[in-house]
């Protein structure tokens, strides 16, 4: 899988309008995704997120990654330029993924969640019979 076919594959997955829809704003985590013989990594930047309030799941091919920033009082505003907001994205990754398998890790606002590829997806080497 390369990145042009993420990408493209990204801007064809099917958001339901409805399910994105919230009271406050949503937004959309900067992520990078990299590819290795074993498995895809997915790194996202999602600032304010603790673990009670991030969910990730995988139905039907489409990876969604919600997270729910909960704010801090820390006492009466007088002044609030910064609003907490919570995060929404969704991808469609190809059925080469184990998704059974993956893990994801939240550290300092940082999601790393890693999809390892099925055995079908890995290189194999052929070996040459004399």
């Amino acid at each position: 899988m390369t990145a042009h076919e993420i990408s493209k594959q990204q801007e064809t997955v099917p958001a339901n309008r409805e399910e994105i829809r919230s009271p406050g704003r949503v937004l959309v985590p900067a992520v990078d995704i990299f590819e290795s013989i074993e498995s895809l990594t997915l790194t996202a930047d999602m600032p304010g997120v603790e673990k009670s309030g991030l969910e990730i799941s995988l139905e039907k091919g489409i990876l969604t990654i919600k997270g729910t920033v909960e704010s801090v009082g820390r006492g009466r505003p007088i002044l609030q330029e910064f609003s907490a907001a919570n995060y929404y994205r969704q991808f469609k990754i190809p059925d080469l993924l184990d998704g059974d398998k993956s893990f994801a890790e939240l550290r300092n606002g940082v999601l790393t969640l890693i999809i390892p590829k099925s055995e079908a997806a890995k290189p194999k080497r052929i070996e040459i019979r004399s």
